[in-house]
């Protein structure tokens, strides 16, 4: 098997049944081998249910899995890597928010370069924003941006670390997620510190991003929260 999509899914009753359906339309017209792999996260909706009702009525393998309760992003995209079959992995955020033909320029450039990792960007010269945040959320990425290369000190090359589209090599997936402790949606933090502590290679590459202003993340009621798991990523690598 070539690619597998997994999707970490939330109360996403509204959004799954169109991302799923991208994806497979996606495989189908490239010609790609590929799975498609939901992972509900607790979801108090019916997000479980929309996602298996697919299953016959696509011809894309895809896979549905429930977690007894909501464990947080991180969690989700670490069932969905561990229980993956394609020789790539890409993991998207619900809601559109990248065309999946970006997914064939990072493994383009993951097969030209000989890396390990391709993260979509959104920062980058060639990336377009088709919608943009809110103000209120460029200000608080912009804060976040400048305190996770202080305090953490990620290199200053990674100009996005937290846009929803990233592609791995499957084997190295299966070892960096197994050993993720950060459950939340901050795990992409330790994820590429301990690809750097491990020497692997981490590119990014321009995407063409929407803004999904539908998210519920609400950045004054989470930073209690992300400065908890800022706190706790620092002291795996001290």
């Amino acid at each position: 098997m070539y690619l597998s999509i997994i999707f970490p899914a939330y109360d996403e009753e509204k959004k799954i049944k169109d991302d799923v359906l991208r994806a497979s339309s996606f495989l189908i017209s490239e010609k790609i081998d590929g799975e498609i792999i939901v992972v509900d996260d607790g979801s108090n909706d019916k997000t479980f249910e929309i996602a298996s009702d697919l299953k016959s009525k696509i011809k894309t393998d895809l896979k549905v899995i429930k977690l007894v309760k909501n464990f947080g992003k991180g969690a989700a995209i670490k069932e969905g890597i561990l229980t993956s079959k394609g020789k790539y992995v890409l993991y998207s955020d619900v809601g559109n928010i990248v065309p999946f033909k970006y997914a064939l320029a990072g493994i383009k450039l993951l097969d030209k370069i000989q890396a390990d990792v391709a993260n979509g960007s959104r920062k980058l010269p060639n990336s377009i924003i088709a919608k943009e945040q809110n103000i209120d959320r460029v200000i608080a990425s912009n804060i976040f941006n400048w305190m996770i290369h202080k305090y953490l000190k990620i290199p200053n090359y990674f100009t996005d670390t937290q846009c929803g589209f990233k592609i791995y090599k499957n084997e190295v997936a299966k070892n960096l997620f197994a050993q993720l402790q950060t459950n939340g949606f901050l795990f992409e933090l330790e994820i590429i510190l301990r690809g750097l502590k491990n020497k692997l290679k981490i590119i990014e590459f321009p995407v063409e991003w929407r803004c999904d202003r539908d998210s519920r993340i609400s950045f004054i009621k989470t930073t209690p929260k992300v400065l908890k798991e800022i706190l706790a990523i620092k002291k795996m690598f001290n």
